[in-house]
């Protein structure tokens, strides 16, 4: 246990070191489940992409999304905001779910304690890590009833693989892409290190996708419209240093790692899961970073392993 603290604090400090830029931090699992990775380092969430090239239609997309009003974090110190996580064990009873989309849906069981959070609102995604098994469960539209589980889809992965959906498959999110590697959490925060892309959301998306997103939620041209998966980062020129500690490092996380259109909603809402200790006045500063500062980039290249 005495090692296991050690590395935990030398974690936390190569983290802080790197938002000044002089450490790479290996990437930071969930504290509830701290032998199991949110996926390789060598998977596009966790990839930076700062020296990637800017992508020739950036204008036109930032445009068709509009950024006016800002970025805005999606979660809080408000248990009713952002996206809640479960983690179990080996031994948690797991469930049959009825899947809506069950052609696209993972069959499971899924391993669902007996009072999960999950989030509200419509989408009602629940996340389940089995930190025995370093797998990830996400269902989207969750409820349970006197008949069982039911959801609109369901998916589950392997935090320890690089495996994609099949093309043309959804998850619990829209992209066909997992919910979990672009989640803001409060251990990253509070380390001052997120070390992977975020997941964002825009009112509008094409009919089409583009990698690591195996499906799309939207209707029109490409042309015009974002497709799933559409890479953006925050310019280097931003000044982050004008932004509060909080934000400050997601700023930094925007500049180095970037945000992934994962599904349909409000435009430029980070997602992310809630926690008490959150200030939210310093979160809600984020929405100093506007359309101009904005960039999309050219992951074409951009692929697992």
């Amino acid at each position: 246990m005495r090692g296991l603290r050690v590395l935990a604090v030398a974690t936390a400090v190569a983290g802080a070191a790197l938002v000044f830029g002089t450490v790479h931090a290996a990437a930071m699992p969930l504290p509830s489940a701290p032998n199991c990775p949110i996926f390789p380092a060598t998977n596009v969430w966790n990839k930076r992409v700062d020296s990637l090239p800017v992508a020739a239609n950036s204008a036109t997309m930032l445009h068709a999304i509009d950024f006016s009003a800002g970025l805005h974090p999606d979660f809080g110190s408000f248990a009713g905001y952002g996206i809640p996580v479960n983690v179990v064990g080996k031994k948690q009873i797991t469930h049959r779910v009825r899947f809506q989309y069950a052609s696209e849906s993972d069959k499971g069981p899924y391993p669902i304690p007996a009072k999960p959070l999950i989030e509200r609102g419509s989408d009602r995604h629940l996340l389940i890590v089995d930190r025995g098994n370093c797998k990830l469960y996400e269902l989207f539209a969750a409820r349970h009833t006197s008949t069982g589980w039911h959801a609109g889809s369901g998916a589950i992965w392997s935090l320890t693989s690089n495996h994609l959906r099949p093309n043309t498959w959804t998850s619990a999110d829209a992209a066909g892409l997992p919910i979990l590697p672009g989640l803001v959490r409060h251990s990253e925060v509070k380390a001052g290190v997120i070390d992977h892309a975020l997941r964002f959301t825009a009112p509008a998306t094409c009919s089409g996708h583009i990698y690591p997103a195996r499906h799309d939620a939207g209707s029109g041209s490409c042309a015009t419209l974002p497709p799933m998966g559409l890479r953006i980062r925050l310019k280097a020129s931003f000044n982050v240093n004008s932004l509060p500690r909080p934000a400050r490092v997601i700023a930094i996380a925007l500049q180095r790692y970037g945000m992934i259109l994962a599904d349909n909603g409000s435009s430029g809402y980070i997602s992310g899961f809630s926690n008490p200790l959150f200030n939210d006045s310093a979160l809600h500063l984020l929405n100093r970073i506007k359309g101009q500062d904005l960039e999309v980039v050219d992951t074409s290249t951009l692929r697992n392993g």
